[in-house]
Parts: C-alpha cells; sequence; structure tokens
C-alpha cells in the first residue's frame, strides 16, 4: 500500500509533495519539496492492521487539506494525465504569449505541477516558471512524443487507462528554471 501526493500553489510559493507506504507493521512517512531530498517518519505498530489504519488516517488528513494524487518521480503516467497535462499546456502558453498572469493561469499552471509534478527551486515565480512561448512549446512536444501514434481498438472489458514511460524524456523536461 502505498501513495503518493503533491500539493501545488504557485502564487502561495508551495511545490511540495507527501507519500506514505505500509510496510509489515509500520508506515513509512516521506515529505519535502518537490526535487529535494525527503524528511522521513516511521511509526510503528504492534499490528498490521492497526499500521493500514493509521496510513488510512494520514492519507485522508492530507487530502483534506488539498493534496492530490499523482506520479512518484514521475516514471510512469496514464495517457489521459498526459492529454489533460496538454490542455493545461495550452491554457499556459496564452497565459505567457500575453503576459497575463491571472487567476485561469495560476489555476492551469496549479493543476500541472500536480500531474507533473516539477523541480522549481526553493522560491516560485509563477510568473517566471515558462519565461517564452518556447519553453511551453518544448513541454508540449515533450508530452506529444509520449503519446501512440496509432489508437488501437480497445477490447470490451479494457478501460483504455493506458500508462507509458516518461523516462524517455531528455533531463531537459525538468529543465533549470
Amino acid at each position: 500500500m502505498e501513495t503518493y501526493l503533491v500539493y501545488a500553489d504557485a502564487i502561495n510559493n508551495s511545490n511540495k509533495f507527501w507519500s506514505a507506504k505500509v510496510e509489515s507493521k509500520n508506515v513509512i512517512v516521506e515529505w519535502g519539496r518537490v526535487g529535494y531530498k525527503a524528511q522521513t517518519k516511521t511509526h510503528n505498530f504492534t499490528n498490521h492492521q492497526q499500521a493500514i489504519t493509521k496510513y488510512n488516517s494520514l492519507v485522508a488528513e492530507k487530502k483534506a487539506k488539498g493534496y492530490q494524487e499523482s506520479q512518484r518521480r514521475i516514471n510512469y503516467c496514464s495517457i489521459l494525465d498526459i492529454k489533460r497535462a496538454l490542455q493545461l499546456l495550452v491554457t499556459i502558453r496564452c497565459g505567457v504569449a500575453t503576459r497575463n498572469f491571472n487567476l485561469v493561469y495560476i489555476e492551469a499552471l496549479n493543476e500541472y505541477l500536480k500531474i507533473i509534478p516539477t523541480p522549481l527551486g526553493m522560491q516560485i515565480d509563477p510568473h517566471r516558471i515558462y519565461r517564452t512561448v518556447e519553453d511551453v512549446d518544448h513541454q508540449i512536444q515533450l508530452l506529444n512524443s509520449l503519446l501512440p501514434t496509432e489508437q488501437p481498438q480497445q477490447s470490451k472489458g479494457d478501460s483504455g487507462e493506458k500508462v507509458v514511460s516518461l523516462k524517455s524524456i531528455s533531463k531537459n523536461f525538468w529543465r533549470n528554471i
């Protein structure tokens, strides 16, 4: 049992993760800023059921604070998530092109960072995460390269929730901003 959550709020300089997993009679919790070394705490219990109860409680508490499920280290991502990230990048691109960093831009940026956790450093300036339209276009091109070129027909019982590896993307995806 394992959960990885992200909280992104570019206006308030938040870009953090929280994860928990159950191992036997323990709950191991990690947290920190995306892209930085995590802090770790282990909760020890006398039995596995107590560990699961604590795990569920901690996850519910974080979700109530606005954390959303995401991908650990973005090794794999669903095609549906990539398509949603691409839609958000179109909105972000409009804000960058017009230098209009309004609420629509900020909400799109925050949602994008929850789908594709990105190390942004210690001080986030939401107006400078993407400095140019070319920066956004580069992200769009990299994400598009992960989408299959042909969509095979779905069989009955196939949920359509395909997963692709993001390992093939160059390190330029996580460029220093």
